[in-house]
């Protein structure tokens, strides 16, 4: 981070918890909580709360990251940035995030996607550290994507949605028709922990013994890596998330990423089995919280952070 001593606020805003921390670093968390997601308004005056009271405690608060489910407004031009959009999480679509939580410190607040969060954490402390660019995939209840290019998340229209990203299939082999409600049988409809429970009766880590899920939950994950491959060229993948972690995952994946890729690419980072390609990430269950942090620190130090209205 920067040499400035300044404390910073981290916010890793979820459909489950929002995960909280004031300090300028993994090595240096002043303070550290997490709020249960419920209301809106009860829960961005919880965070609030505890916002204010860190900075009553520990000093200062510079600025503030928020790493946000989505979707999300990112164009710090429109009167709708830091809002969540039209999202399946009830009661949440339209909310203010980075304008109630900006407000509550009269803070500069930079806003970005969880995932492109986790991105941030894993480029500046984990497993992204000079891999650029790379790209953090998290499978979980659901599947996004965040791309750092020269150091930066990847923007355009708005953020990339790599959990939608369509999937070659067998439906005699899967007749399963995704879960997805905008287009059913996309990557998170067929290969989130929402789709393994759908489709096979029993939640993911119910089913850790059973080969063919797992087989074909690679074969989708392997399809969707190389479709990224092919377009970014990232240096390193890094795959995150709950469904991620169940034991042996990684290694179908990276066989069915080498499937897929077909010897096309000669380089020496595809060389071998791919273990140090497609990776976990290093931080872990912190690298939404610590990316924050590290989107506060990076605005702090451009003067990109945008007072709240």
């Amino acid at each position: 981070m920067s040499s400035s001593p300044l404390l910073l606020a981290g916010v890793e805003a979820g459909g489950t918890k929002f995960v909280c921390a004031v300090g300028t670093g993994p090595n240096d968390l002043r303070a550290e909580a997490r709020i249960p997601t419920t209301t809106p308004e009860q829960t961005l005056d919880e965070v609030a709360a505890f916002l204010r009271q860190a900075q009553a405690t520990h000093g200062p608060i510079a600025a503030l990251g928020i790493a946000c489910f989505g979707p999300v407004e990112l164009d710090p031009e429109s009167a709708r940035y830091g809002h969540i959009l039209a999202t399946p999480k009830a009661g949440w679509s339209d909310t203010d995030v980075a304008g109630v939580l900006g407000r509550a410190l009269g803070v500069p607040v930079a806003f970005d996607t969880d995932v492109n969060g986790a991105a941030l954490g894993e480029g500046r402390w984990g497993a992204g550290v000079g891999f650029d660019p790379f790209v953090y995939l998290t499978v979980g209840t659901g599947i996004g994507g965040g791309a750092v290019v020269d150091g930066r998340p990847l923007h355009g229209m708005g953020h990339p949605e790599m959990g939608h990203l369509p999937v070659p299939r067998d439906r005699a082999r899967d007749p399963f028709p995704g879960c997805c409600p905008y287009h059913r049988d996309c990557l998170e409809g067929l290969a989130s922990g929402t789709a393994i429970a759908a489709r096979w009766g029993r939640a993911a880590q119910d089913l850790v013994d059973r080969d063919e899920v797992w087989d074909l939950e690679a074969e989708y994950l392997g399809a969707a890596l190389a479709s990224i491959v092919w377009t970014l060229s990232p240096r390193r993948l890094i795959v995150g998330g709950g469904v991620a972690e169940v034991p042996g995952l990684l290694d179908r994946v990276r066989t069915q990423l080498r499937l897929r890729l077909g010897g096309y690419l000669r380089h020496p980072t595809l060389a071998g089995d791919l273990g140090s390609f497609v990776v976990p990430p290093a931080l872990g269950a912190r690298a939404g919280v610590l990316g924050a942090l590290a989107m506060a620190d990076d605005a702090l130090g451009a003067g990109k952070g945008r007072l709240p209205r």
